[in-house]
């Protein structure tokens, strides 16, 4: 167990592995600090999340959750000092043990045009079952689309990705590279800068298979992740004589509402299941329990490193 005057701070943790994460670290004894960046319409849900870790927190511990935007200046200087007042309100200087950057906002377009022969084949094997259950081709999808879901993973090549007319241009690709990439640099900076790391500290980023294999409208989050393990690897030599980790996990295939934004996410899924050796897909909860075990004690000496937990997904073929 934490103590609780050390704090886990969850850069966008209203949903998925931030979510999973935060509730794990609780039941652990840390304190925990949620930001997340969250319209109106979706607090009630999150707020029953929040409820729940709040009922879970250990003797002592706290829970804060701020809803603000952690890619802006004022929201770091925000969270910066809600922390440090929380810090001086218990008598601890340095409270931040576990940094999780989980933050799940990018762009999702393709960088050339989806061929045209490409598209035609599917749309004439959709017209073709279409005469042949005399119904139409739409709903010749939709039904493909919903057995997809339920897990009939076989039939996949019947759900092509649906993708706009818009492609990526450099704004997108600066905006996702700073906000799922380079972004954890500037929280690192801030909090050190801040004196608000513990003396031994444990930075996170999440990462995907998408880091080296080119999927369709993910060459900016793609780039992204990339840039984000190359600034980990930098944090771990740089601020290790500081007493600060830093550590990339790369998670298998998940559920999450990030993945469901990816156009072919259920195709990926139906792929991902077929591959992985147990034969299902990696939840949120896999990897909160992952990064509970790096944040030990014990797993002081793992530092700039990308650890892969996936069930054993990427090294299995179909």
């Amino acid at each position: 167990m934490f103590s609780p005057s050390q704090w886990a701070l969850i850069l966008g943790g209203s949903s998925g592995f931030g979510l999973a994460t935060a509730k794990r670290l609780a039941v652990a004894g840390l304190s925990v600090c949620v930001v997340h960046r969250d319209r109106r319409g979706a607090m009630e849900r999150i707020e029953r999340e929040f409820d729940l870790i709040r009922r879970s927190l250990q003797r002592g511990a706290r829970f804060l959750a701020l809803n603000l935007d952690a890619l802006s200046p004022d929201g770091i200087e925000t969270t910066l000092n809600a922390l440090a007042a929380e810090a001086a309100q218990s008598g601890h200087s340095r409270p931040v043990r576990v940094l999780l950057h989980s933050i799940a906002f990018g762009n999702l377009k393709p960088i050339a045009p989806v061929p045209e022969n490409r598209q035609e084949r599917v749309n004439q094997l959709m017209e073709r079952l279409a005469d042949a259950f005399d119904t139409s081709a739409d709903h010749v999808r939709e039904v493909a689309h919903n057995l997809l879901e339920e897990g009939h993973d076989a039939l996949s090549p019947l759900v092509p990705p649906v993708y706009g007319d818009s492609l990526i241009d450099d704004g997108d690709m600066t905006r996702t590279i700073y906000s799922m990439g380079t972004s954890l640099l500037s929280w690192v900076q801030a909090l050190f800068n801040r004196g608000l790391f513990a003396e031994d500290a444990r930075v996170f980023g999440l990462t995907s298979e998408g880091n080296d294999i080119a999927w369709r409208g993910y060459a900016a989050v793609s780039a992204a992740k990339t840039a984000l393990e190359s600034v980990s690897r930098s944090i771990a030599v740089e601020f290790a004589p500081f007493g600060i980790r830093s550590n990339i996990i790369q998670a298998g295939v998940t559920d999450t509402p990030a993945l469901r934004a990816i156009p072919g996410s259920a195709s990926m899924k139906a792929v991902a299941r077929s591959r992985n050796p147990f034969g299902r897909l990696t939840t949120p909860e896999d990897i909160a329990n992952v990064i509970y075990l790096l944040s030990l004690d014990e797993a002081s000496w793992i530092n700039g490193s990308l650890i892969r937990a996936d069930g054993g997904e990427h090294v299995a073929s179909f």
